[in-house]
């Protein structure tokens, strides 16, 4: 009997853990093909007149964002064959573009992380394909969200360690990084092709998930049109924050003088990937739909009130640093994760259309990312080049937390209306229907 056939056969709990560890560790072996040049500050290199990193960052976030875009089809149509072997030649793609970086030379290499931002914004869609729709999902997705703030920390410190104890350039360390990371990946993304289907439980308590085709999407979009709008600003908002943290954490670091130890990078992010485990893994504990839904609205809002308590601290040298980045960084998380793992995923149950919670998430991703990368040009370009990473970080998130609070307090108010408008027009047929 194979492990595929054995799990299908098992008890449900079984089938969530497996699936668990094996996001998880996908994911966590991706992040080392997309994230390890973020450990290098490239400092004192420019190309017309911008810092040499920041070009660099663009490029990987056009490729990203340019991605996201074409995975709303790309993603939200796909069945069920070939995951395993998309997901493996798409980070191939990827490794290959950082072969080729550090031999193209300055300028001409910063489109080869471009190209190894495009295949790399298709495999989250493809990794949470096989954990929606589920009983245990909350359970699979906290694996999954953690997993980049893990090995976030994680493939930098790898990155940083090859620099510093092993000689290895800031041009070739990310390369090299990849190699370490690419058997176990292998292996990860075999485990996750052996998770069996939902169940026909699974179906019933969280609705069947189907490829959508244009027409699905369009009627979709047009049905919580302004619901999802508001829930898209304040995850533009999460995005532009956490790609600030997650890629400039090296120069803040830097500016705090304490760039010369390769650890702080995962020191850091252990705690709160433990902390946002846990939260996040007892949404599976609600069992009703609707208040799963509202629960991850509040969770986000209290991410955005975390985020301003510890910034305004920080800012009246009421804390440190380092208390000041883990604390935010776990406010950060704590918003962030339930919009790639958890939120969609109940809405998809609660309003139960037929679709995928794939759509949604790279909706949200598309948009996320080109405000993102907005915001970088933004700070570059209009006058803020000379700010510190450190000071602009701040100022960003005592700005962006307030209005992320009020765009998830209306778009909550604003799901929970619509679901008591459709509850009590699903009612009115019942009684007529009962009448005729």
């Amino acid at each position: 009997m194979n492990l595929k056939k054995y799990l299908a056969q098992s008890d449900n709990r079984l089938v969530a853990l497996v699936g668990a560890l094996a996001a998880f560790g996908t994911y966590s072996c991706m992040y080392a093909f997309r994230k390890p040049f973020t450990a290098a500050t490239f400092d004192g290199l420019e190309w017309l007149g911008i810092d040499y990193k920041v070009w660099l960052i663009f490029a990987q976030t056009i490729g990203y964002t340019l991605s996201k875009f074409y995975g709303i089809r790309f993603i939200s149509e796909m069945g069920h064959k070939k995951r395993a072997l998309s997901i493996v030649v798409l980070i191939a793609i990827a490794w290959l573009a950082l072969l080729v970086f550090p031999l193209a030379g300055r300028p001409y290499n910063i489109i080869f992380l471009l190209i190894n931002g495009f295949p790399l914004g298709m495999v989250w869609g493809l990794v949470f394909s096989y954990l929606e729709g589920r009983k245990h999902t909350e359970f699979m997705g906290a694996f999954l969200g953690v997993s980049f703030i893990f090995s976030s920390g994680l493939v930098k410190s790898v990155g940083a360690g090859l620099m510093v104890n092993y000689g290895i350039t800031q041009w070739w360390m990310p390369f090299f990084t990849g190699l370490i990371f690419m058997l176990p990946l292998v292996v990860f993304v075999w485990l996750l092709d052996q998770t069996p289907p939902p169940t026909v439980e699974d179906e019933k308590l969280r609705s069947r998930r189907v490829p959508m085709t244009r027409e699905d999407r369009k009627y979709f979009f047009r049905n919580y049109a302004s619901g999802i709008l508001m829930l898209v600003s304040a995850y533009i908002i999460l995005t532009l924050l956490r790609d600030v943290r997650d890629n400039f954490v090296s120069n803040i670091w830097a500016e705090q003088g304490l760039s010369n130890d390769p650890a702080i990078f995962t020191a850091t992010e252990v705690p709160i990937s433990i902390a946002v485990l846990i939260i996040i893994s007892l949404l599976v504990l609600i069992k009703n739909n609707m208040k799963a839904l509202m629960v991850n609205h509040w969770l986000i809002m209290a991410g955005f009130g975390c985020i301003l308590m510890a910034t305004g601290l920080f800012a009246a040298d009421a804390i440190s640093v380092t208390n000041w980045m883990v604390i935010t960084g776990l406010g950060l998380y704590m918003a962030y994760v339930p919009f790639n793992c958890v939120i969609f995923d109940r809405f998809m149950a609660v309003f139960k259309h037929a679709g995928n919670a794939g759509f949604l998430m790279y909706v949200a991703d598309s948009f996320g990312y080109l405000g993102s990368m907005s915001f970088l040009f933004y700070k570059e370009l209009a006058g803020f080049g000379e700010m510190s990473w450190t000071q602009f970080f701040q100022n960003s998130l005592l700005i962006t937390s307030v209005i992320g609070l009020l765009l998830t307090a209306m778009a909550a108010v604003y799901f929970k209306r619509k679901h008591k408008h459709q509850s009590e027009i699903t009612s009115h047929k019942i009684i007529l229907a009962t009448q005729a």
